[in-house]
């Protein structure tokens, strides 16, 4: 793998530089066309897609292509700010712009049909109780959270990045981890687990303390909290030190516009919701001559004259009884 010799520079970053096995930027590719292989076959039958969908995926894979096929994959494996950013884009934005893209519900639209074929397949893994299982809150939760606090307060970190595979498989997971938690929150494609619009917003801010706090504690710890990125290069005139105050910036700060986005989603579907549910009992008003409202103002009004026959009585009793006296 390429390993930059030189201080990083905005040509340096983003130049793309050959790698053993380029795992991220030829699944990309291959994403791409899978999901333009769906935007086409919709469109030959008639169906429009939205065009937004399809900017907001693309856009997800070049935020993928961009942290792990360019020189920002080399620095990530020299700074700790540039393997922050790696972490902090694969595990936040990149999520939920592919999320936003819906590429699930392509998917159901265009595999071929029937028990056996692709997306009876997809149907029966999506019912599935084990999809159920992982995607449960006290799965994601702790997952997304173990990320910060599981991997870099630990040995964890310093073994994985000893090795290029290694470093490629965490950022495979910091990924995966990032769709898993945003997937049943965003609920935009199907997913294994039915939630209500407050739950997903509770569910949401759940995690927003720890992942902020992770922030502030890796920008003001004393000591390196990982040994790897102690031997950057004093030419740069980088020191670990503070290249990890920069990296808990970047944790910190990262966890606010993503967090912020995905709440406004969650806040204008539930509009929505409640709009289309509005919409619904109009039409079932207009269409039943509001039987339901009708039966209830008829109840209140069986209610009143049982009242006042009540009250009658009563005045009757009492006159009645003031005669025989």
């Amino acid at each position: 793998m390429w390993m930059p010799t030189a201080a990083p520079d905005l040509s340096r970053l983003l130049a793309f530089h050959p790698q053993p096995v380029p795992v991220f930027p030829v699944g990309a590719l291959l994403a791409l066309i899978a999901y333009g292989a769906g935007v086409r076959r919709l469109r030959r039958s008639g169906t429009r897609w939205p065009l937004a969908r399809t900017a907001t995926f693309v856009l997800g894979l070049a935020s993928v292509v961009l942290v792990t096929g360019t020189g920002i994959g080399g620095y990530g494996m020299r700074l700790f700010s540039v393997h922050m950013a790696q972490h902090m884009v694969l595990s936040m934005l990149s999520p939920v712009l592919l999320l936003i893209g819906a590429p699930v519900t392509l998917a159901l639209r265009t595999l071929p049909g029937g028990r056996r074929g692709a997306r009876g397949m997809l149907l029966a893994a999506l019912h599935s109780r084990a999809a159920r299982i992982l995607t449960a809150p006290m799965i994601t939760i702790p997952l997304f959270l173990g990320s910060l606090y599981g991997l870099y307060f630990t040995s964890i970190f310093d073994a994985a990045m000893s090795t290029w595979w290694g470093h490629t498989l965490m950022l495979g997971h910091f990924l995966f981890v990032g769709l898993l938690f945003f997937w049943p929150i965003l609920a935009i494609d199907p997913s294994p687990r039915h939630t209500g619009h407050g739950l997903r917003l509770v569910e949401l801010i759940a995690a927003t303390p720890f992942h902020a706090f992770f922030g502030i504690a890796v920008m003001m710890s004393t000591r390196p909290i990982v040994n790897f990125f102690t031997r950057t290069s004093a030419a740069w005139g980088i020191s670990p030190t503070s290249d990890q105050v920069t990296a808990g910036s970047i944790a910190w700060a990262s966890s606010e516009i993503p967090t912020v986005l995905v709440a406004l989603l969650v806040a204008v579907s539930w509009a929505k919701a409640s709009d289309r549910e509005a919409r619904r009992q109009d039409r079932e008003a207009d269409r039943t001559g509001d039987q339901q409202l009708e039966a209830y103002n008829a109840y209140l009004a069986g209610l009143a004259g049982h009242s006042y026959a009540a009250r009658q009585a009563s005045a009757g009793y009492r006159s009645q009884e003031g005669s025989q006296l």
